[in-house]
């Protein structure tokens, strides 16, 4: 019997189907296809929490590395190590956030309405202009103290409230804080697990997978 109560990799699922691992992956691309162009986000307002969370970039299948080995001279050498290269050969891993770390960005109100949306880099302009097209102007936004977050704020005369920007304090005034955004990282961190790091090139086809359920 087929369980469906928690997402699966493609060969898990292909053995509960009896099928091959490509037919399931063929499937689950033409899946993707269909609901990233058919899926649109809920509108969300009123008093609106945003802040983003991390997904490690992946060129899972790209194959870089291989070409680049058989044939340095017309395959160009990848960006970075592969990531097994930081255990196996003594790479230094970089600590913290960095360029590899893939911005995702949450928002949501309090009627329920969110969205996920991939953001090229975290650097504040990109959150600002992210931010524009999803956040009506008579919104109330609550967010951590990232210049994107002030500046959108500023610009478009929205009421903003930082929080959780000092230790030990997530909520402002009882009703200012972000933790419901916060729950739907914890949400999307399970639901990402089982794929054991999906290529940065798919990872929009797992978001709306993800709103959709």
């Amino acid at each position: 019997m087929l369980d469906t109560s928690s997402p699966q990799s493609v060969r898990k699922l292909a053995r509960q189907l009896g099928l091959n691992k490509y037919t399931v992956w063929r499937w689950r691309m033409l899946v993707f296809s269909i609901i990233g162009s058919s899926i649109s986000s809920t509108g969300v307002s009123g008093m609106i929490e945003a802040d983003e969370t991390y997904q490690r970039e992946s060129r899972k299948g790209s194959r870089e590395w291989v070409r680049h080995v058989a044939d340095p001279q017309n395959s160009p050498q990848p960006p970075r190590p592969r990531w097994e290269d930081f255990t196996t050969k003594g790479f230094k891993m970089m600590r913290g956030l960095s360029k590899w770390q893939l911005p995702i960005l949450t928002v949501g109100d309090r009627g329920g309405a969110f969205l996920f949306q991939r953001l090229p880099n975290r650097q504040g302009i990109t959150v600002e202009h992210a931010m524009k097209p999803l956040v009506p102007g008579d919104a109330v936004l609550c967010s951590d103290g990232g210049n994107g977050y002030k500046d959108f704020a500023a610009a478009g005369g929205i009421e903003h409230f930082v929080v959780g920007s000092k230790l030990g304090i997530r909520v402002d005034a009882g009703c200012y804080h972000i933790q419901n955004v916060n729950s739907l990282h914890a949400r999307y961190k399970k639901f990402i697990k089982p794929f054991c790091g999906p290529a940065t090139k798919n990872l929009n086809g797992y978001i709306r997978w993800l709103e959709l359920r």
